[in-house]
């Protein structure tokens, strides 16, 4: 056989085998709805993307792993929720996700503040946590490496009763207090420190599984919320400090990350936000994650000294004594207490 009969066969032998391989379409999961954004009450009509009709078999949905029908009523968490779509197609199983958002039924309500007290804090403080303890000393967390540290506060002086520095390698942020035992966060490290509040003594650390960073701390008596930089709200065991479970904090029509400094009050979680924007405040359901209210913080940053390290807004810590909210932020000479009241 001469070279061009044989070049001809492998030719021909390529094209065979490129004419038989079959390319699996890229199937979708589209979602028909009547609303524009998703809440729980909804129903969703779902279907497999497949104009050019195959044989699809024993289709089956699931949302975050629970079988559904094709037809839905969206009872979910909110926030982000993955739908599954499995099927067979050409005997093999094909799965396809679909990733959608469940917001709040709630419109949030709109909150203002009224200054009743000014006091004077250390303009050097990157404040990252806030909190009062049983005996209405207050505590404080600050941030940068170098210069994290911890805090005991006469907070009608400003002056600093008592002092801990972080290791350099340590960014710190949020704390909170149960009992005697403060709770201290690190930003990127994935590591807390737990301290006696009396006398600053470490008692022992606990590492971050979960949670993708070290922001806001708070709790309830019994269990301890952390913000870690996303939109979720992890709740924690208090005695293993590991990732129980979480919230994520949406509005009617959005989805709120880079919730940072966080405070118990009422039953419900209040939070500053980083960078989302500087002048609010959050007030969020624990157990939905639906934010039930707005507090617009606008003019209180005007009334600190101007300089070029002046931060956002950070730190908030309730007084049940005065029932009042105290709140500074990164580089702010002043701690204001405050009320916060709903808008008529």
């Amino acid at each position: 056989m001469n070279k061009f009969k044989i070049l001809l066969l492998i030719i021909f032998s390529f094209s065979n085998i490129s004419c038989g391989t079959k390319t699996t379409p890229e199937f979708k999961i589209e979602i028909t709805t009547k609303s524009d954004f998703l809440k729980n009450g909804d129903i969703i009509k779902l279907r497999i993307n497949n104009p050019t009709n195959y044989d699809l078999k024993n289709i089956q949905f699931k949302i975050n792993d629970s079988l559904i029908d094709s037809n839905y009523v969206l009872n979910n968490k909110l926030g982000k929720n993955n739908i599954q779509a499995t099927f067979k197609f050409d005997e093999n199983i094909q799965i396809v996700n679909k990733e959608i958002i469940i917001f709040s039924n709630i419109n949030p309500k709109l909150y203002s503040y009224k200054i009743i007290n000014e006091f004077d804090h250390d303009i050097s403080s990157y404040t990252q946590g806030l909190e009062f303890d049983n005996q209405y000393n207050l505590f404080e967390s600050t941030g940068q490496y170098g210069y994290s540290s911890l805090r005991k506060i006469d907070f009608s002086s400003g002056k600093i009763l008592d002092k801990l520095f972080l290791d350099k390698s340590y960014f710190g942020e949020g704390l909170t207090i149960i009992g005697d035992n403060l709770y201290q966060l690190t930003w990127k490290q994935k590591i807390g420190f737990i301290y006696n509040k009396n006398n600053f003594e470490l008692v022992k650390s606990f590492n971050y599984n979960k949670s993708l960073e070290g922001w806001g701390l708070c709790n309830d008596g019994i269990s301890i919320y952390k913000s870690d930089g996303t939109e979720k709200i992890w709740i924690l065991d208090p005695i293993t400090l590991k990732e129980l479970s979480y919230i994520s904090v949406v509005t009617n029509n959005k989805i709120i990350k880079k919730i940072n400094e966080l405070e118990w009050f009422d039953g419900k979680i209040y939070a500053n936000t980083y960078q989302f924007n500087k002048e609010v405040g959050l007030i969020i359901d624990p157990l939905s994650g639906s934010v039930e209210g707005v507090i617009d913080f606008k003019g209180l940053k005007e009334k600190v000294k101007q300089h070029e390290k002046l931060d956002v807004q950070n730190g908030i810590a309730f007084h049940k004594k005065r029932n009042t909210f105290f709140v500074t932020g990164k580089n702010w000479n002043k701690l204001f207490e405050i009320k916060i009241f709903e808008n008529q």
